[in-house]
């Protein structure tokens, strides 16, 4: 059986640890927002995730779908629509969402 007080340093250990790792963004704001790389990041990394996760969740869909691609490209061409007239990405995402469900069960 494994000695308590062992138990209780790893667990004291890995707490630290987590802490540390959450923390370091915080403590390093203000030299990392200076930085000409992560400025980059932050203006590219974004939308590229944002569009891996709609590829990602749109191919998903499509392959359960019997009845097609359809609703799902109808969904994301009316969010790029959207995003692109009014600029404003909760709209966009609510409108794209709320059609796609109703598509997707008619």
């Amino acid at each position: 059986m494994i000695d308590s007080m062992y138990s209780l340093g790893a667990i004291a250990a890995m707490g630290v640890v987590t802490f540390a790792l959450r923390a370091i963004p915080f403590v390093a704001s203000q030299w990392l927002k200076k930085h000409p790389m992560v400025q980059r990041l932050g203006q590219f990394l974004p939308l590229a995730i944002m569009t891996l996760l709609l590829i990602h969740s749109a191919l998903g869909s499509i392959k359960e779908n019997p009845a097609g691609p359809w609703a799902e490209l109808w969904a994301v061409a009316l969010v790029g629509v959207l995003q692109w007239r009014y600029k404003n990405a909760l709209l966009s995402i609510l409108i794209g969402t709320g059609v796609y469900v109703l598509l997707r069960n008619c």
